[in-house]
């Protein structure tokens, strides 16, 4: 992984290819299409490819894949940045924002986003960013034919896990959970879940410069994780095994192989079911348990649209992907969640969909993924920032270190990125 902000030679190369063939383009004679950078791949790519294909003019779309931030980097350096980009994290449009790389963008009349999204991506009060998909990340997953009532509330959920993890170690039966270790985002996740239900104000605190990520609210969320996660059977081949395990394989051990009873994932777990489901059982959804039963606030991604400067056709684009029809193909096809809240629920062709964003309409219930509103190198990645902390603390806890020692060495090590990523104390 290179240093947060450096592109890599692959990245450099591969962004200079994509430039130099928008440019080609450009010069043979023909319109120069639209050119869009994505995060998205396989299934994603090719449904957005549909989309965009009902825009009046061309548009050519490149994926850039996870690490877009280098990528787009990449580009600008080499004078060749697309005209819209897609982001998955709102800091990095309002980061863009202050560097000058973006023009102002103004969503169509038919835009609405709840309250809680419609400030991410502003900078000194002008619009530089639009959501175009939501991620519903407050969601557990489960068969019926393994687990036919989920735990209600949080109590519930830490007694089940020790009754099953006891059969399984007992038996050889299926490991209560699955969890992606590998992937620091899946941990972060359940971070955000917990720390919204204990401490709903301290949440929005932790986004902000001066968060004290070693204060209670902090404290709290991890001693109630610690209390689940080491649980001795939790985890299918433990805790280290879990470490090496990616999101996909996680989905793939409940869904198929049927050796973890549930596993807790965003609304998008359901594009990983679809190719490894066995049999005509499909997987149902519960709401991430808290304190109360119902579960507590919802936590919500997103990716937002960004035009480049001075890319007219760019702010048209993004303009056009805010009409409440534009996203119509993927609607149908599946696997595709709005955040704009005009669009109507009967565009949903499954009903799993539709009460999700029902469920994102209702008022005062949403927080937005905190780990994706923090600076710099902190807001996380592969080996580095919060999802790097979070699977130590995840390794310390199943490994056998005390909670009280394995929180104090976390919390010193989420002020210290923080400080470092400019914020914090």
């Amino acid at each position: 992984m290179t240093p947060a902000g450096r592109p890599s030679r692959r990245t450099l190369l591969r962004a200079a290819a994509a430039g130099a063939t928008a440019l080609a383009t450009g010069c043979s004679g023909e319109a120069r299409p639209v050119q869009v950078a994505v995060v998205w791949s396989t299934s994603e790519l090719d449904r957005f490819r549909q989309v965009v294909a009902g825009y009046p003019a061309p548009v050519q779309v490149v994926s850039a894949g996870n690490d877009i931030d280098a990528f787009l980097r990449a580009r600008h350096l080499a004078g060749t940045s697309p005209d819209v980009a897609i982001l998955p994290r709102p800091g990095l449009v309002t980061e863009y924002a202050q560097r000058g790389w973006l023009s102002p963008v103004r969503p169509s009349t038919e835009y609405a986003v709840p309250d809680e999204l419609g400030e991410l991506l502003t900078a000194e009060g002008q619009r530089y960013g639009v959501w175009v998909k939501a991620a519903h990340k407050s969601l557990g997953w489960h068969l019926r034919s393994m687990l036919p009532e989920p735990p209600p509330t949080w109590d519930e959920l830490v007694r089940m896990t020790r009754r099953l993890g006891a059969v399984a170690r007992r038996d050889g039966g299926p490991a209560p959970l699955a969890i992606g270790a590998a992937d620091g985002w899946v941990l972060t996740d359940w971070f955000e879940n917990v720390l919204a239900d204990v401490a709903p104000d301290g949440y929005n605190t932790l986004a902000r410069p001066n968060a004290d990520w070693q204060a209670k609210p902090v404290r709290d969320t991890l001693d109630r994780l610690a209390e689940l996660w080491s649980i001795d059977g939790a985890f299918l081949g433990g805790g280290r095994r879990a470490l090496l395990t990616q999101y996909e394989e996680s989905v793939i051990q409940v869904v198929y192989a049927r050796r973890a009873v549930m596993l807790f994932g965003a609304d998008f777990t359901a594009d990983v079911v679809g190719p490894f489901q066995r049999g005509p059982e499909t997987p149902t959804t519960f709401r991430f348990p808290g304190t109360r039963p119902g579960g507590g606030p919802l936590i919500v991604g997103g990716d937002a649209a960004v035009a480049f400067a001075d890319a007219q056709g760019g702010v048209e684009l993004v303009e056009w992907l805010t009409r409440a029809d534009a996203f119509q193909p993927w609607l149908r096809a599946g696997g595709y969640l709005s955040p704009n809240t005009n669009v109507p629920l009967t565009s949903y062709t499954d009903r799993v969909r539709q009460g999700l964003a029902e469920e994102m309409q209702a008022p005062g219930t949403l927080r937005f993924d905190l780990s994706d509103q923090l600076p710099g190198a902190f807001t996380g990645s592969d080996g580095v920032g919060i999802w790097r902390i979070m699977q130590g603390f995840f390794a310390d806890v199943t490994d056998g270190v005390r909670a009280g020692e394995a929180i104090r060495r976390a919390t010193g090590q989420l002020a210290l990125a923080a400080r470092s990523a400019g914020g914090g104390r």
